[in-house]
């Protein structure tokens, strides 16, 4: 077996590929991350084939133009896709299953699809030994979550959760201090998108999937990785808000929540005494010419000290006629400026550095040198470290749709919710 990781990207959306609606996004992610990451790993020699699967063969034409002229173009990358499914003038929901047949086991995908179809991709992966990094939420539903990590056990496969910001130098040494703080008392977390994502994710905004399960699930997995072995959340209690996205120009289901808050209480599993509560809020209809794609910030208190992180504002500010006009940037996530060579040049961000992980990860499980559990006890986001993210969100839609508290309870498959 070659050393180089032969990947399949599954999903042909704006953090794949940056290409949305026939054209590049307007988001913070204009060339995508994914394809450009692994094109750029090919560069590097980690990566093999670059292939892609969407539903839609009829975009491919128009993307394989996109990729070239936004990112060959620019950073003197190949392009080239191994393979591209299913065939131009063909639509098929279920062409993912045909190109992962065609990988051997130890390749890999990545899926960055609508939630609800992220268990059966990954669990068809799973199941011919090859390799998954998911997007989250990695699953909508805890028991089908803890179904993946009994056959990720089973077939000893990396799957691995792209939780980006357990790579953010702020994030990852705010959690370190968080260790040293004592016991947890109180957390709060705040994210939003603007409101033109309402059409973004128009297909399944409301329907498939809301904004908790889209945003709430950064700052959930960093309080959950922080608090790893210190304290398990019990219940759970859900309010949500509505009016903008169900309105015109949006008119998306009556069901959409424009913001939803978690309320959440955790037990310290060291000392039962001790208790604290968490707020978790995400909403996508923040103001489309607001200074930044994102507002993403957390307040942490311990028994001893806390935290305050503003993600969004980092000091780095641009102002230019065209556009939003002024504008807080964030090349940390991912920096799209050329190298001195005029090569991508953001091998340092952390979304970048995400993806990297995972590869490196895939050889060195494949060359033998590390076991999947391995990275499980290096704190990785692994399908097992992940969990309770996906119990928290799930009891939270739960409680939404059922108008009342979910608990969370330790049972013979793990948790459950009651």
């Amino acid at each position: 077996m070659t050393d180089k990781l032969n990947v399949l990207m599954v999903g042909t959306g704006e953090y794949t590929t940056g290409f949305v609606n026939g054209a590049a996004s307007q988001s913070d992610k204009k060339v995508g991350v994914i394809a450009l990451s692994m094109f750029d790993l090919r560069r590097r020699g980690k990566v093999g084939k670059v292939q892609l699967v969407g539903t839609n063969g009829k975009k491919f034409g128009a993307i394989r133009e996109h990729l070239d002229k936004n990112i060959g173009q620019v950073y003197n990358m190949d392009t080239t896709l191994d393979l591209t499914c299913p065939a131009d003038d063909q639509v098929d929901p279920e062409a993912y299953k045909s190109a992962i047949d065609q990988l051997s086991p130890g390749d890999a995908i990545t899926i960055f699809t609508p939630d609800p179809t992220h268990f059966d991709i990954a669990l068809y992966a799973i199941q011919r030994g090859i390799h998954v990094l998911v997007t989250k939420p990695a699953v909508k539903i805890l028991q089908q979550h803890q179904q993946l990590i009994a056959e990720a056990d089973k077939h000893g496969v990396v799957v691995l959760v792209e939780h980006h910001k357990r790579f953010d130098p702020v994030y990852r040494d705010a959690r370190a201090k968080a260790l040293t703080l004592g016991e947890f008392n109180y957390f709060y977390s705040y994210m939003s998108q603007p409101k033109r994502q309402l059409d973004t994710f128009r297909a399944w905004a409301g329907k498939e999937s809301d904004i908790s399960y889209y945003l709430n699930s950064h700052h959930i997995d960093f309080h959950c990785w922080a608090l790893e072995g210190k304290a398990v959340p019990y219940r759970v209690v859900a309010s949500g808000s509505k009016g903008v996205a169900t309105s015109a120009p949006f008119n998306l289901t009556e069901s959409t929540e424009d913001t939803i808050s978690l309320l959440v209480n955790w037990r310290s599993t060291e000392n039962p005494s001790h208790q604290g509560v968490a707020v978790y809020t995400s909403s996508w209809v923040a103001p489309n010419k607001s200074e930044v794609h994102s507002q993403q910030r957390f307040h942490y208190l311990g028994a001893s000290g806390e935290i305050n992180v503003d993600q969004a504002h980092r000091g780095y500010t641009v102002t230019s006629d065209p556009g939003n006009g002024y504008s807080y940037v964030n090349p940390f996530f991912m920096n799209y400026a050329p190298d001195e060579e005029g090569h991508f040049g953001g091998q340092t961000g952390y979304g970048y550095v995400s993806i990297e992980k995972f590869v490196d990860a895939c050889q060195a499980v494949n060359a033998k040198r590390l076991t999947p559990n391995d990275l499980d006890q290096r704190h990785m986001p692994t399908i097992r470290n992940t969990v309770l993210v996906t119990a928290i969100l799930e009891a939270g839609r739960v409680s939404l749709d059922e108008n009342r508290p979910v608990d969370i309870v330790t049972d013979a498959q793990g948790y459950s919710l009651v």
